[in-house]
């Protein structure tokens, strides 16, 4: 049965899940929230390198208040044996939670629903599907490596009103402002790994890393698509599709640059969330966001991708589409 405060606590729970974006791979960075009386009494969230769970976080620090009390969790409650840490479904039991409110089921056929149906037979009261969209895409880089078997992709483009990324010699510096660029160090720490074609390399030297006041160790691993060698410290790709052979602590790429590697990504449908920032400017005649990707039909491009989300960052304006896929 659910509760008037669930969707309100889930969300809490699921803004929670985002502090460890872009650390926790394989694991899910998952949120979770122990309600004690109407009044949250523990918070946690996956910690970096996937332990401890969110479960675990959470309910050291509820401490003896968990008994009686309800969790939020976003992903249904890990039930497989690790050597790295105890099942989350025997913590809760232990702690003495009355009631479990799970916004999305575990992929993971070591889990799927078997913690649900365990923690019930104790006794314990269990919702589920709270926010289930929302936590999906909250924790999409565990959601994709295990259903698409690759990491999910994010393509950033910063733009002006006419859709240019540089001028027609090249120049991109600066065509939004401070507000948008920090915005995308965000991004970037969000991410494992980040990735711009060779011309990009070739013309800009860019160094990939987060330059925002306390998040410098959060630059992602660098790589580069096309051929030939790899410049020191960064990865190579040839083909888009070659990332399905990344490793399983690549839970997220971001692709950042130029126009050939964008549409390589769009073409090969490898794309699941566009973050675009427009700048209020018009260039005319500049080099345009990307390159062809093989559309015969227009209207095939329709009803692929779903507005998730619109800000202001300064002048600029911030757009984050998701990519709707039947899978």
């Amino acid at each position: 049965m659910n509760h008037p405060d669930d969707a309100r606590f889930m969300r809490a729970a699921i803004a929670l899940s985002q502090r460890g974006a872009g650390r926790t791979a394989p694991n899910p960075n998952v949120g979770c929230l122990i309600v004690n009386d109407g009044m949250i009494v523990g918070r946690g969230w996956t910690q970096p390198g996937g332990r401890p769970h969110a479960e675990a976080h959470a309910l050291h620090q509820a401490g003896e208040r968990s008994y009686g009390a309800t969790a939020y969790v976003t992903l249904e409650p890990c039930f497989h044996i690790s050597s790295r840490g105890p099942r989350c479904a025997e913590l809760l039991h232990q702690a003495g939670i009355s009631r479990l409110v799970i916004a999305a089921t575990d992929p993971d056929p070591r889990t799927n629903g078997q913690s649900i149906d365990w923690l019930r037979e104790q006794g314990m009261e269990v919702a589920v599907g709270i926010m289930a969209d929302e936590a999906r895409t909250a924790m999409a880089p565990f959601f994709t490596r295990q259903l698409l078997r690759r990491p999910s992709v994010t393509l950033k483009l910063g733009l002006s009103l006419d859709g240019c990324i540089a001028l027609a010699d090249g120049s991109s510096q600066w065509i939004t402002g401070p507000a948008a660029r920090a915005h995308a160090h965000l991004e970037r720490a969000r991410h494992d790994a980040i990735l711009v074609g060779r011309g990009t390399w070739w013309a800009d030297n860019p160094r990939l890393d987060v330059r925002l006041p306390g998040l410098e160790d959060r630059s992602p691993l660098r790589y580069l698509l096309g051929h030939g060698d790899a410049p020191d410290g960064w990865g190579i790709i040839h083909d888009p599709t070659d990332i399905a052979s990344f490793p399983d602590t690549v839970g997220s790429l971001m692709v950042e640059g130029g126009a050939m590697a964008a549409a390589a990504f769009l073409a090969a449908d490898l794309v699941d969330r566009l973050v675009l920032y427009r700048a209020p400017i018009i260039i005319g005649g500049g080099r345009g966001a990307v390159a062809d990707i093989g559309l015969a039909d227009l209207g095939l491009a329709h009803g692929r991708w779903r507005l998730a989300d619109r800000r202001q960052l300064g002048d600029d304006a911030m757009e984050i589409y998701q990519r709707v896929r039947n899978a």
